[in-house]
């Protein structure tokens, strides 16, 4: 039963961690833009831009 709660948990960790490392240090941005709906909408676009 620990392995359904603790590893879902492990991974939005690591999925904090690396936005944090990725956004803040390697980006040298602000962690609050990371964290905005138009940030995100922006990948998105980059991504799948046609």
């Amino acid at each position: 039963m620990i392995q359904w709660v603790l590893i879902p948990l492990l991974l939005v960790a690591a999925l904090g961690g690396g936005l944090a490392v990725g956004y803040v240090v390697l980006g040298k941005k602000e962690l609050s833009d990371a964290l905005q709906w138009s940030t995100w909408r922006h990948v998105y676009d980059l991504v799948f831009a046609p």
